[in-house]
């Protein structure tokens, strides 16, 4: 909204040319969300409280720990919503189509958190809405938007895939691009969910990988540095740095909240539409394949959980002590803390390599 009321008057203003700039705007986008979080918190966590009374539901089979956690209010994510929806709003072009398509599958994803939500606080159970229903809303949801997404972008580009380390190059998926992204959104946001489970576990790498996409943004949406890089370039895309900055300022301010001891959890409201929103970006910037590198941490957790339910019904056996993996390291002994900190490691370390595949080629 800034863009369209403040821009035009830098002819008279100067200081309004500013406003022409994504860097200037993406900073602007982080401080904004990171201020609401900030402002919002403290008044939303009680009201939490008051409404949920009990907290989150504790798994009776999980590490003992975290029996100390009940009380906690959950749907902190509704916190995240807020502060990047009003930021991206101000700060945004709103003309741009992947604002719109991004902004979609946040706050569709969301309502399905919130549904979930709720489902585990009425049924005082870690069960929410049917896994199966879930599934089928956010495949419509993902279908909506990569069905957007391709009237809005080039034929030549919309339906390539871009192989890491392969200059300039797009392997044309023709119909089958629309269930692949379908698969990248949806898989990128229960993986994200999959993640929560500790305090402070999730967002530091979802900010990250935050950070990592809304450089990659900027750049595949610049003709000159994608030229540069021998990356392909989407008109437009570079406007997706402020729905990153956004992720990133919200993510922080929520993490004040949710460091050990947490306050509050952001609840599958947060995990969800965070995770399918950074998968809508990955789509849009044509780097899907690089968001397995840069977000393995989500990665990892996920084939955790597949290989231990995979295991269980073919052998009876279970490779891990408990899945996703953060618990299976609760489990071995490790403190909570400890694991969250090395898995942040980890996410930092993927990062790196994933950004480096823009160069290397």
């Amino acid at each position: 909204m800034l863009y369209h009321l403040l821009f035009p008057l830098a002819d008279e203003f100067g200081i309004f040319n500013l406003f022409q700039y994504i860097t200037f705007r993406t900073g602007g986008a982080i401080l904004t969300a990171l201020i609401i979080s900030f402002v919002i918190g403290p008044a939303m966590i009680d009201w939490l409280k008051k409404k949920q009374k009990e907290g989150q539901p504790i798994r009776q089979d999980g590490p003992e720990g975290h029996f100390k956690k009940a009380g906690t209010p959950t749907m902190g994510g509704l916190m995240i919503l807020i502060s990047v929806g009003i930021s991206v709003f101000l700060w945004a072009d709103l003309s741009n189509p992947y604002i719109w398509i991004t902004g979609g599958v946040l706050f569709g994803f969301g309502l399905v958190g919130v549904a979930d939500d709720y489902m585990k606080l009425t049924s005082r159970s870690h069960h929410g809405v049917s896994g199966k229903v879930r599934l089928l809303i956010e495949a419509v949801i993902a279908f909506i938007a990569v069905s957007a997404y391709l009237n809005f972008t080039s034929f030549e580009i919309s339906t390539g895939l871009a192989i890491p380390f392969v200059k300039d190059y797009l392997l044309p998926l023709g119909i089958l691009f629309i269930p692949f992204s379908m698969i990248v959104i949806v898989g990128a946001s229960n993986a994200v969910n999959l993640t929560d489970g500790l305090d402070g576990l999730a967002i530091v790498p979802v900010m990250i990988a935050a950070s990592c996409y809304g450089f990659i943004s900027y750049i595949v949406g610049n003709a000159v540095f994608s030229d540069y890089l021998a990356i392909q370039f989407v008109p437009g895309s570079g406007e997706l740095a402020i729905m990153c900055g956004a992720l990133i300022g919200a993510g922080m301010g929520f993490l004040w909240f949710n460091a050990p001891p947490a306050m509050v959890f952001m609840g599958d409201t947060g995990s969800l539409s965070m995770g399918a929103t950074l998968g809508a970006i990955a789509m849009i910037v044509k780097h899907e394949l690089v968001l397995i590198i840069i977000g393995g941490l989500f990665v990892l957790e996920t084939v955790s959980v597949i290989v231990q339910v995979a295991s269980f019904k073919l052998t009876g056996k279970r490779v891990f002590k408990m899945a996703p993996i953060h618990h299976h390291f609760e489990k071995k002994g490790w403190s909570e803390p400890t694991v969250v900190i090395r898995f942040w490691i980890i996410a930092v370390i993927l990062a790196l390599v994933g950004l480096a595949t823009l160069k290397l080629r």
